[in-house]
């Protein structure tokens, strides 16, 4: 049984939900926007060819998604908001007052002549509109999370073409520390214009992907796909300020809990060797949350980092398996162990990991255990409410969605028992989205989506879900753990 309190719902994104109708939802001011059509790209198959502007269209549809999040049982729903669409300009000659040294950014203050400034070259249809979203969320009882970056960056503030190219340029990303100043404006001028509508915060959503896919693995399709090591960790600790100082302006505008979101992997060794996998787990999970609760950055102990998490919002796909390698050290990263192949997220597309194991038409091999793991091992060094923000499956078929989808909830189930302080479930997502890199060929959602008509059609486990969450119990669906697929291994 789930508690009474425990939260059930979906999670969405400005970028991949909001567009759909190809005429005034479209946002062509965002990185991503002007990265999925550039030439090069779509030459050499970097990404799929779809366009954003063609998905679900959430800015205009909003009040379908809404009832039918109302129909399945759900509770919350979180959503992202696009900085790109509120300040499609650069907010730069607004000056604020900034206390720091080097590239250091310890404090952001922000005046109400400041804000006033902000609101004069806002989009403030823009936000209107977010206001009527939020408002219909209320209006049909669901709580809101507002999650204020999911990967999209305002043009004005990175160019990932030229940072490609390796061009000179002013919009850098978060390479740049003037963005930690920027994402600190928005963030307060967000929370001041819409902080009495929202129930939870969340600063960003898995920055770490960002660094990694845009610095390191640059074959993943991600902007700007520039390797450098050196801009992998600029642009993480970046983020990690950028979070600290927007937590401490949410802070002055609203009462509600503020959270950051990060993608979790449970990390395996074939040989056992608990050392070369607790390496990969602090690289993949620890280091980035550790800067801003224990304000551990970079190798230095820094104050104003220090606490700056109400809650930590747990996104789970799978698992890495990893083995020892030659140590790789260059710009001041070091890298110790690599990936194994055909486990975890290094799969083939819908087949069987070299575990046996069910695999996404994405690729993700289904390793539902790894969520309890990973839920504790947080819960010990961190001790911190939790929620899970993001989970689900790439199945178009809705093949194996109904286990995974039980499998998860299974694992939430045993975390709870073991005195893990979780609130809530958030499932990716409700309908169909566009995949990023993938376009439109990757389907997560409980309900299809036509991209043509934008009709929606709940799949079969959306059904299941609603039983679920209505009765906050797994037992009439528990021989899903065993059959077909023995997906629940672990005893």
């Amino acid at each position: 049984m789930f508690p009474k309190k425990f939260l059930f719902g979906a999670s969405m994104s400005g970028f991949q939900f909001e567009m759909g109708y190809g005429g005034d939802d479209r946002d062509e001011n965002s990185d991503w926007y002007v990265w999925v059509r550039e030439p090069e790209n779509l030459i050499n198959g970097v990404v799929s060819g779809d366009l954003p502007e063609y998905g679900v269209g959430y800015w205009k549809n909003y009040e379908k998604i809404h009832q039918l999040a109302v129909e399945l049982g759900m509770d919350i729903i979180r959503i992202g908001m696009e900085w790109s669409r509120i300040f499609p300009t650069s907010t730069r000659d607004i000056e604020v007052e900034v206390d720091g040294e080097g590239e250091e950014i310890k404090n952001v203050v922000i005046t109400k002549d400041t804000l006033k400034r902000l609101d004069s070259v806002a989009n403030r249809e823009a936000v209107q509109h977010y206001r009527r979203i939020l408002e219909d969320m209320k209006k049909r009882g669901l709580k809101t999370m507002v999650n204020l970056y999911h990967f999209s960056l305002p043009l004005w503030i990175h160019d990932p073409l030229k940072v490609h190219r390796g061009e000179t340029t002013d919009a850098r990303g978060w390479v740049d520390v003037r963005t930690v100043v920027e994402f600190a404006k928005y963030a307060a001028y967000i929370a001041w214009k819409l902080g009495d509508l929202v129930d939870y915060w969340s600063t960003m959503n898995e920055p770490h992907v960002v660094s990694e896919q845009g610095y390191l693995f640059v074959r993943a399709g991600f902007p700007p796909a520039y390797f450098s090591p050196r801009m992998y960790i600029e642009s993480l600790v970046n983020q990690m300020q950028a979070h600290a100082r927007a937590y401490d302006l949410i802070k002055q505008f609203s009462d509600a809990p503020v959270a950051l979101i990060y993608s979790f992997a449970w990390v395996d060794s074939l040989s056992k060797d608990r050392k070369i996998a607790d390496e990969a787990m602090y690289q993949v999970n620890y280091m980035f949350i550790d800067g801003i609760t224990k304000g551990m950055v970079a190798g230095k102990e820094r104050g104003d980092m220090k606490n700056k998490l109400d809650i930590l919002g747990v996104n789970y796909y799978t698992r890495f398996v990893v083995e020892p390698t030659v140590p790789v050290e260059f710009d001041g990263f070091k890298m110790g162990w690599r990936i194994i192949s055909d486990y975890g997220y290094a799969c083939k597309p819908g087949g069987i990991s070299r575990d046996g194991r069910p695999v996404s038409d994405i690729g993700w091999e289904v390793y539902p255990e790894g969520l309890e793991k990973v839920l504790v091992a947080l819960k010990e060094r961190y001790d911190l409410p939790m929620m899970v923000t993001e989970n689900g499956i790439a199945d178009a078929a809705d093949r194996l969605r109904p286990y995974s989808l039980v499998a998860h909830l299974h694992a939430v189930e045993r975390a709870l028992e073991k005195g893990v302080n979780l609130l809530g479930y958030l499932h990716w997502s409700i309908v169909d989205n566009y995949e990023w890199a993938h376009g439109y060929s990757k389907r997560f959602g409980l309900a299809e989506v036509d991209f043509e008509t934008k009709q929606i059609t709940p799949r079969p486990s959306a059904y299941i879900f609603r039983e679920i969450v209505s009765k906050k119990t797994l037992e009439p669906f528990r021989r899903y753990l065993r059959f077909p697929y023995e997906i629940w291994r672990e005893r």
